[in-house]
């Protein structure tokens, strides 16, 4: 297909559904400009579109919740820098571009493993969400990285594991999780700072726990 931004952003109004953004509301899934347009059909433009680095640049830019997730269908993580990362980053404007771009994109990029630490350490909630939906996915999908680095990362869901807001306690809730259930070792750490945690003076702490401790023990 013609590789033209204002061509693909015609195609993806011409793909709206006004209905569907109502029920993706409900869901959370919100932002200033949003078409209704389900995954598959983003997916299925983004295989006509192939790997384009540029393209998921004016993607992005459009600001338009489908066109910044078909940015990361398309997009080359080897071109992406830092820079450009964290401007991403700052840009989201619910848990699901948060969590696609992440599990889409940033955990694919040579420096996935930096941003998962530094933005966990960020203050603004949908970019610390990132950091530990990075961790998440990490975990996940990095069959190379050594235990170390997830004993790195259950030091900071421990220390984090007290921020009350809804998008962060859920990303540390499944950086947790998904830790646990990489290997046995890793299983009974995570158990460990799971129990830790549920001994904090916190409403949000206590959750993270006792969720996280139901899908733990039966992995174990």
């Amino acid at each position: 297909m013609t590789l033209n931004i204002d061509s693909i952003i015609g195609e993806l109004h011409g793909l709206a559904n006004p209905e569907n953004v109502a029920g993706m509301a409900r869901f959370g899934i919100i932002g200033k400009r949003v078409l209704g347009i389900s995954v598959g059909q983003l997916r299925a433009l983004a295989k006509r579109i192939g790997h384009n680095q540029g393209v998921a640049e004016g993607l992005w830019s459009a600001g338009i919740f489908e066109a910044r997730l078909l940015a990361a269908f398309v997009a080359e993580p080897a071109k992406v820098t830092r820079r450009q990362a964290n401007a991403w980053a700052r840009d989201f404007e619910c848990w699901a571009d948060c969590d696609g771009l992440c599990i889409h994109l940033f955990r694919k990029t040579p420096f996935a493993h930096e941003l998962a630490l530094a933005w966990s350490r960020r203050r603004e909630e949908l970019v610390k969400r990132a950091g530990f939906t990075m961790m998440a996915t990490l975990a996940v999908h990095d069959k190379k990285a050594g235990d170390e680095v997830f004993h790195g990362y259950l030091d900071r869901v421990l220390a984090e594991s007290a921020d009350e807001r809804h998008n962060v306690k859920k990303g540390v809730n499944w950086a947790l999780r998904q830790i646990g259930k990489r290997n046995r070792r890793l299983n009974r750490e995570a158990i460990r700072v799971a129990k830790q945690i549920q001994q904090q003076d916190s409403r949000a702490a206590r959750w993270i726990a006792s969720d996280a401790l139901r899908e733990l023990n039966r992995w174990a």
